[in-house]
């Protein structure tokens, strides 16, 4: 039995260790700081960086990740690694099972193992799903384009960046939630989707939805927004009655977010429109918009972000004093 499990850890996952190191190194981290978040040892970091980065992009494009696109996850997993090591699996998960459902790593895997020259378990294991999660794959995908087509919604974007997330049927894990592997992102200004949409892309904020559902469970879309002192104007002006969690005084184990939200529902008996998590302890905050359907999520989203957009432009000075 040869499963491509083993092409992940021999591989994949080394290769990904190496640029993520790079990546965090180039911001300042030291080497005990990345073994830490990597989950390895001060030694291997060393190799790391010590080590030729165009082995690792060679073994990358073997299985048929480009260099940029190598770059761009390397990017993403050191965010992710920074803010929980949860998220960090999570995202690396899609990224493989994702090269598994496109047939991507077939070539390779097939080239150690002739014998596996018919073998297509992993697109089918991987690369298809029921009605249900494509016509919600659909769904999502026409609803971040319409995010990508907003120039000035970028304005609105946190520096963690943002996700669209639609919860499928009777939804219990993240697993049955679409969302955008490596979120959207700033592209040259402009919102960008790293990937297209996948079920079980985003655990994070997959599981603030399902939260969320339990006490409204016709909310099935999600979206999140940077959120500062303009941002919270913006919730006041349009009536949008916040659930508020956040503050956090110190980093622990776990999701943060999900953990308050999780508390916060337990003694919670107002209706609400909207989560506004404060942030605190590492934790960026932000603002999470819902709605019954991935349009109406993002038409939310939009009117928030034109709205905060509008609020960048220079208030009317005061008045001159009038003539004697």
């Amino acid at each position: 039995m040869q499963p491509p499990g083993e092409l992940m850890v021999q591989e994949f996952l080394p290769a990904m260790r190496n640029l993520v190191a790079r990546e965090l190194r180039s911001q300042g981290l030291s080497q005990n700081r990345i073994s830490s978040l990597l989950g390895v040892t001060q030694a291997s970091v060393s190799l790391y960086l010590a080590s030729d980065s165009r082995r690792s992009l060679a073994a990358l494009s073997a299985l048929s990740l480009s260099s940029e696109d190598a770059g761009r996850y390397a990017a993403l997993l050191a965010e992710d690694v920074k803010r929980s090591a949860v998220d960090a699996v999570g995202t690396l998960s899609t990224l493989w099972t994702g090269l598994l459902g496109s047939g991507g790593v077939c070539p390779r895997h097939r080239s150690l193992h002739p014998a596996l020259v018919d073998c297509d378990v992993c697109v089918r294991s991987f690369g298809k799903h029921g009605t249900a999660f494509s016509e919600a794959l659909s769904e999502v995908s026409e609803a971040v384009k319409r995010l990508e087509a907003t120039p000035d919604f970028a304005s609105a974007m946190p520096e963690v960046s943002v996700n669209v997330a639609l919860a499928v049927g009777d939804a219990k894990t993240s697993a049955d939630v679409v969302a955008v592997p490596g979120r959207i992102v700033r592209v040259r200004g402009r919102p960008k989707a790293m990937l297209p949409p996948e079920p079980g892309a985003s655990n994070h904020l997959s599981r603030v939805l399902l939260l969320v559902r339990t006490r409204r469970p016709r909310l099935r879309a999600c979206v999140n927004l940077r959120y500062d002192g303009r941002m919270a104007g913006v919730v006041r002006r349009l009536g949008l009655r916040p659930l508020t969690v956040g503050g956090y005084p110190r980093a622990a184990p776990g999701d943060l977010t999900v953990n308050a939200l999780e508390s916060k529902l337990r003694s919670w008996r107002e209706g609400f429109d909207v989560l506004v998590d404060l942030g605190g302890a590492g934790i960026e905050p932000n603002l999470y918009l819902f709605a019954e359907d991935a349009a109406g999520a993002v038409d939310l989203a939009l009117k928030v972000s034109k709205a905060y957009s509008a609020g960048r432009r220079p208030a009317p000075g005061p008045a001159p004093p009038p003539t004697s």
